[in-house]
């Protein structure tokens, strides 16, 4: 595993214990279509969050979530609508698609930022 990856699964379990404390419950994760991955998916109430996951070390390249571009905003939405046509015991939730950035400060110490941007991807 790349060191990317590597921070990419670190951030993906921080997010995930992010999400149970705040009252969700993790239904899948890394769940896999023809348009691409979604890191979390999680339930709260009644409705299901598709959770795109961005971790960074630094902001050289720029904030976590500004890595949510138009293609992988349409890339999204594709892959969400895709597990409704997998898992018809879902399509009558309400469903939005969320967006959690991590900032990374130590990892090895857990020190981190952490955003969560609820319905940040529109056009289902």
């Amino acid at each position: 595993m790349s060191r990317n990856q590597s921070l990419g699964k670190w951030g993906e379990n921080i997010a995930a214990d992010y999400l149970i404390r705040k009252g969700y419950e993790i239904l899948f994760r890394n769940w896999r279509s023809p348009y691409g991955e979604l890191d979390l998916i999680a339930n709260k109430g009644e409705v299901i969050s598709f959770v795109e996951v961005k971790t960074r070390r630094g902001i050289a390249l720029g904030w976590p979530e500004e890595s949510i571009t138009p293609t992988k905003q349409e890339h999204l939405i594709n892959t969400s609508q895709a597990f409704f046509d997998e898992n018809e015991k879902y399509v009558d939730c309400q469903y939005q698609i969320d967006v959690i950035a991590i900032l990374v400060e130590s990892q090895e110490q857990r020190s981190f930022q952490i955003r969560h941007y609820e319905n940040a991807v529109t056009g289902l």
